[in-house]
């Protein structure tokens, strides 16, 4: 009689425990279905194929053509330029020198004298251009072995406007030196003469 009521009790409590569970599980399932926060919507949406799309409109754009290049400018005429206007024209310039160095009896002993290679022009100043004043220029210098020049000495001028460009056209001057012996030697107290002449 005693299994009998112990069995019971037992199996009652066992049942109305799996009850509680379940309706605790009812009722968390539903809380989860209601949820808001742990539902997630797809939408699926079908697009329908368009057959009369027109492939011609589809077609890139040709880019714009460039622009096109300008018109050459036309070689401007010199009819402005007036033909009395003076030119200048400097004079080639003059030298003279002692080429003869004196010895025993009065014998030349130079084997072959100095020759200019190379006379450069003077470029006319702008100060005497601008009066138009002409003149010249007289000056000594010395030839070295080498042909070159140095140590231009000024003896006299018309102007000192003529004096600046007349000693840097000097030492751009080129000769063939002096040969004395088999050895070229310097040849001091050339002189010349650089004129600045205006042409009419």
């Amino acid at each position: 009689m005693g299994r009998y009521v112990f069995a019971i009790v037992i199996g009652t409590v066992v049942t109305l425990t799996l009850l509680f569970v379940m309706q605790l599980l009812i009722v968390t399932g539903k809380t989860a279905l209601t949820d808001p926060r742990e539902r997630h919507k797809l939408e699926f949406v079908r697009v329908k194929r368009n057959e009369n799309l027109n492939t011609a409109d589809l077609t890139p754009e040709k880019p714009p053509k460039p622009p096109e290049t300008p018109p050459e400018t036309p070689p401007q005429e010199m009819d402005n330029i007036n033909p009395d206007a003076p030119t200048i024209s400097v004079a080639a310039p003059t030298v003279s020198a002692d080429t003869s160095i004196g010895g025993p009896g009065g014998m030349n002993i130079a084997e072959g004298d100095y020759l200019p290679i190379v006379r450069v022009a003077p470029v006319y100043p702008a100060r005497a251009l601008s009066r138009g004043l002409e003149g010249f220029v007289d000056l000594s210098f010395t030839v070295t072995s080498a042909g070159t020049v140095k140590d231009p000495i000024v003896l006299q001028s018309s102007s000192s406007l003529f004096e600046r460009a007349a000693t840097r056209a000097v030492l751009k001057f080129k000769y063939k030196p002096r040969v004395v012996d088999g050895v070229p030697v310097e040849v001091p107290g050339v002189k010349t003469r650089i004129s600045f002449q205006l042409e009419e």
